[in-house]
C-alpha cells in the first residue's frame, strides 16, 4: 500500500517535533520530587552553611525539597564521585568547591575527571582568604612578610588545613610569586591551625576570611591583607595582596554540579532558580555577611571560571611539589 507523500511529511514533522515537545513537557514537570545536594565537607564550616542556606532558597524556588548529605572524605573526592556516579536525572547536585580544581592535579589517580564528569550549573559566592600572623612577629604588611622571610629563609611555618586546601595552596602561590621560603605546616582542619597560630607555634596563615575576621578585630591574629582583587568589607581596612604583588589573587568558591549527560533544560532551570536566589536582597545580605560577593550568570560561564581555577591550581600544585595527606 502506498502511503500519500503529503501523509508521510506530516508524519515526518510531528516526529521531528517529539523531542522538542518532550523537552518541554519535562522541564515544566521538573522537578516533581526531592533533590539531593551533596557536599564534601562535614556540618559546620563555610561550605556546610553555604549549602544549607542555598538547598533552603532553592526548595522555595523550585517547589520541591533540596536535602543536604554531608560525605567528607578523600579531600571531597568520595563526594565528587556519588556525583559522578548518579543518574543524570536532574536530582543530584554537588557543592562544587576549589578542592575540585585543586584535586584534579594533586591526586595522580581519580575515577573521574572532574571537567568532564561533572556538568556546570550555577556559581554561588566567592570569597577571599586573609593573610594573618601572630602578633608578636615584627611584621604588618605584605612588603614586611616579604622582606622577612628573604632575610630569615625558611624560619617562618606557614599554617594550613591541609595539603592541597585552599588556605594551602593561597600561600604557595604567594611563595611561587615572591620566590620566599616558608616552611608548609599542615593540620587536620582549620580549627587546630588557627589555634596554634594564635599560640606562636606557627607564624602565618592565609586563612580563610569567615573564620580569621572576627580574631583580627579582636587582636587576636594580626592581618597584613586579603587575597581578591578588591578589598572586603569585612575587613575594609586592610589592603589586598595585589597591591603589592600585581598578579595574585586566591579565592573560595561555591557552586553547583550535576552528573554529565543531565537534560540541559534541567540544568537551565536550576541556574535561573540559582540567579533568581543571587539577586534577591535577602539572600545577598546573609552571604555579605560571610563575606563573600555573589557569582550569577549562565552554566555556561561558570564552567569557564571552572576550568581556568582548574588549570591554574594545577600550575601551583606542580610547583608546591605537594602531595594528597
Amino acid at each position: 500500500m502506498k502511503f500519500p507523500r503529503r501523509r508521510f511529511l506530516q508524519f515526518a514533522a510531528g516526529a521531528a517535533a517529539l523531542p522538542a515537545v518532550s523537552k518541554i513537557a519535562r522541564a515544566q514537570t521538573y522537578p516533581a520530587r526531592s533533590l539531593r545536594m551533596i557536599i564534601g565537607y562535614p556540618p559546620g564550616g563555610s561550605a556546610d552553611i553555604t549549602a544549607r542556606l542555598t538547598a533552603q532558597w532553592l526548595s522555595e524556588r523550585l517547589g520541591q525539597p533540596v536535602v543536604v548529605e554531608s560525605r567528607p572524605g578523600a579531600a571531597t573526592n568520595l563526594a565528587t564521585e556519588a556525583v559522578v556516579r548518579a543518574p543524570p536525572d536532574g536530582y543530584t547536585l554537588l557543592l562544587v568547591a576549589p578542592a575540585n580544581a585543586i584535586n584534579a592535579t594533586l591526586y595522580d589517580k581519580l575515577s573521574f575527571d572532574f571537567l568532564r564528569d561533572i556538568a556546570p550549573v550555577a556559581g554561588i559566592i566567592r570569597f577571599p582568604n586573609v593573610v594573618v600572623v601572630n602578633p608578636s612577629l615584627p611584621i604588618k604588611s605584605i612588603p614586611e612578610l616579604i622582606a622577612y622571610a628573604k632575610a630569615n629563609p625558611g624560619k617562618l611555618n606557614m599554617a594550613s588545613s591541609g595539603n592541597g586546601s585552599t588556605i594551602h595552596m593561597s600561600g604557595e602561590l604567594f611563595k611561587m610569586l615572591t620566590g620566599i621560603n616558608m616552611v608548609h605546616v599542615p593540620y587536620r582542619g582549620g580549627a587546630p591551625a588557627l589555634t596554634d597560630l594564635m599560640g606562636g607555634q606557627v607564624h602565618v596563615m592565609f586563612d580563610n576570611i569567615p573564620t580569621s575576621a572576627e580574631l583580627v578585630r579582636t587582636g587576636k591574629l594580626r592581618g597584613l591583607a586579603v587575597t581578591s582583587t578588591e578589598r572586603s568589607e569585612v575587613l575594609p581596612d586592610l589592603p589586598t595582596v595585589a597591591e603589592f604583588l600585581p598578579g595574585y589573587e586566591a579565592s573560595a568558591w561555591y557552586g553547583l554540579g550535576m552528573p554529565k549527560n543531565t537534560p540541559g533544560e534541567m540544568i537551565d532551570k536550576v541556574n535561573k532558580a540559582m540567579n533568581a536566589i543571587l539577586a534577591d536582597p535577602k539572600a545577598q545580605a546573609r552571604f555579605k555577611e560571610l563575606g563573600a560577593s555573589l557569582l550569577p550568570g549562565s552554566a555556561t560561564e561558570w564552567g569557564k571560571l571552572l576550568a581556568d581555577e582548574t588549570e591554574k591550581w594545577g600550575k601551583v600544585v606542580k610547583f608546591s611539589g605537594a602531595k594528597p595527606d
